[in-house]
């Protein structure tokens, strides 16, 4: 992990056409080892949601922007978003938040 605490907390709703689901869920899969290992990365992970089918959960803690772009920028990163595009049932709702204190990480971390 880079630095003292994330500073970028993103979490993501995508949901998926129902045939495309467990292709994009592998993809998804594929891409957390690698996300895990860049500069700037504190948390990546996926989860399925359990009150909607076919819909999967991102949640996803940077040091930054600059981690966050980074990561956009990888080559595998940018591969899931180009199958993303047509594998897509709606538009993916992202909610990004900044930590404000140390606190906030703190609470978070436990």
């Amino acid at each position: 992990m880079a630095g003292d605490q994330p500073k970028l907390f993103l979490f993501a709703v995508i949901q998926i056409k129902p045939e495309y689901f467990d292709a994009a869920k592998a993809a998804l899969d594929a891409i957390i080892p690698p996300t895990l290992k860049e500069p700037g990365c504190h948390v990546f992970a996926a989860f399925v949601s359990q009150d909607r089918s076919n819909t999967l959960h991102l949640f996803e803690c940077f040091e930054d922007e600059a981690a966050l772009n980074a990561h956009y920028a990888q080559d595998y990163t940018t591969r899931v978003f180009k199958k993303y595009e047509t594998w897509l049932s709606a538009p993916v709702e992202v909610t990004k938040m900044s930590a404000s204190s140390r606190v906030s990480w703190e609470q978070f971390h436990g």
